[in-house]
């Protein structure tokens, strides 16, 4: 069923629903005094996110009130697990980014991952109104529930190659090119950390690399961490830190949702995708504490913790994608738990050599709500990544700075391009919240899509 199933054009017995501000419903009920003895009946007082829904005369509905606040669009998405079943629309006087947020907020509140289980359908479904940019929302509703469906499918139906597969079809419907390469392959290419992470599971490692666009646009490259199940390798996990690990590839899904709303947009850039897709597993042949593993760049690195592997398999990724030169370069994973302490699940951490891409960033998810939170790259810290045995550490020995030192160290692969991004993103909702169900969320990926947009559109 496609994302957008909960939108209609069909406007026929179309029951209209009308947001009202708390401070705005005192003019309302002047213009409506039939309706006040019932609104205080309900007790409907428009604070964020009441619903009342108003009687027809005949028993049948007549019109719904919404209580409307700071953040509208979660409001809307509270409405299609609450209301009967049935087509609705919007009052003729919103527009522009009022009805944009009314029907995105509808369609992400409308989401549920149903594919191991039967679930009787409800068709509640929203009036597409004309004052909404349709295609633009189209491609965002699309690529979130496609980000969304990815993650939150278990580790036993999305290993590497799972998700590689995902990668290619999404390449055929755009008509981009991809290629993969799996297994031993890795080594006579040149991906040794990405192999050595990998190695241990029965399921082979492999890099996928997508591109698409005109050869002369500027350079867009998206890198991805594609932990598909991370045991923690022989560091292994505690049960409870590894039961959400079918996440762990979280980065490899918001870049490749990132890729499919550029792609649908047909914005003027040449599109490049990378993502290091590994399971990180126990076996005899496994990574061990204090190995020595080369990376694509020459770098050693000293393995003092098989659990921070994420870090490990970015770095051949990244020095390939630095090769190139990008105008832009962007890196996602769910890499740190330090990050999670630092900033909590909902807010991802960011990090960027370059302050007026940052400021923009920061602007363009406040924008969006779709909101980022810096982190400094401090030079200081560089030192602890400094390896007894090898070039560098993946673990250094300090329990502080975690999320910092890990995007040091990805800036050692990342070098020298200096319009870099790296998102530290959770990429699952802890709890369940209008629009936000429990389960895999495309963190910062609409406001990476409106950085791009702004910085290369025509």
């Amino acid at each position: 069923m496609a994302a957008t199933d909960c939108l209609t054009d069909d406007a026929n017995n179309a029951c209209v629903i009308e947001g009202v501000r708390k401070g705005d419903l005192d003019a309302w009920l002047a213009r409506h005094a039939d309706d006040r003895t019932w609104l205080q009946a309900c007790g409907f007082t428009a604070t964020p996110g009441d619903v009342c829904l108003l009687p027809a005369v005949d028993g049948g509905l007549a019109g719904i009130l919404l209580g409307l606040g700071d953040e509208p669009r979660w409001q809307w998405a509270s409405l299609p697990r609450q209301l009967p079943e049935g087509v609705y629309r919007l009052t003729d006087d919103i527009h522009g980014q009022d009805a944009a947020d009314a029907v995105l907020g509808w369609a992400l509140g409308s989401y549920g991952f149903h594919r191991y289980r039967d679930r009787a359908s409800r068709s509640v479904r929203l009036l597409w109104p004309s004052a909404a940019p349709r295609a633009q929302l189209e491609r965002t509703i699309e690529a979130v529930a496609f980000v969304r469906d990815l993650i939150n499918t278990p580790a036993s139906d999305m290993g590497p190659e799972e998700l590689a597969e995902a990668a290619r079809s999404l390449a055929r419907g755009f008509g981009a090119h991809h290629r993969i390469t799996v297994g031993n392959d890795l080594l006579r290419e040149n991906y040794p950390a990405i192999h050595a992470v990998g190695r241990a599971s029965n399921r082979q490692p492999r890099l996928i690399d997508l591109t698409w666009g005109e050869a002369d646009h500027p350079k867009v490259t998206l890198v991805g961490k594609g932990v598909c199940f991370d045991t923690g390798g022989l560091d292994l996990k505690p049960s409870g830190a590894m039961k959400l690990m079918k996440k762990d590839m979280g980065g490899a899904a918001i870049v490749l949702g990132l890729a499919r709303m550029v792609m649908a947009a047909g914005l003027p850039v040449r599109l490049r995708v990378l993502i290091a897709a590994v399971e990180n597993s126990v076996a005899g042949n496994a990574m061990r504490p204090l190995d020595v593993i080369r990376t694509r760049k020459g770098l050693s690195v000293e393995i003092g913790n098989t659990d921070a592997e994420g870090r490990v398999i970015l770095a051949d990724a990244l020095t390939e994608a630095a090769t190139e030169d990008p105008a832009l370069l962007v890196d996602v994973a769910t890499l740190t738990g330090a990050a999670r302490v630092a900033l909590g699940s909902e807010v991802p951490a960011m990090f960027t050599p370059d302050d007026a891409l940052a400021e923009r960033l920061l602007a363009i998810g406040t924008e969006v709500g779709d909101p980022l939170w810096r982190l400094p790259l401090w030079q200081p810290y560089r030192r602890h990544l400094d390896g007894k045995t090898a070039d560098l550490t993946n673990a250094p020995d300090t329990p502080f700075a975690g999320a910092i030192l890990a995007a040091l160290f990805l800036a050692e692969f990342a070098a020298p391009v200096r319009p870099w991004v790296h998102l530290d993103v959770m990429a699952w909702n802890t709890d369940s919240r209008p629009g936000r169900p429990e389960g895999g969320e495309a963190m910062g990926m609409r406001a990476l899509y409106g950085l791009i947009e702004q910085r290369f559109s025509r």
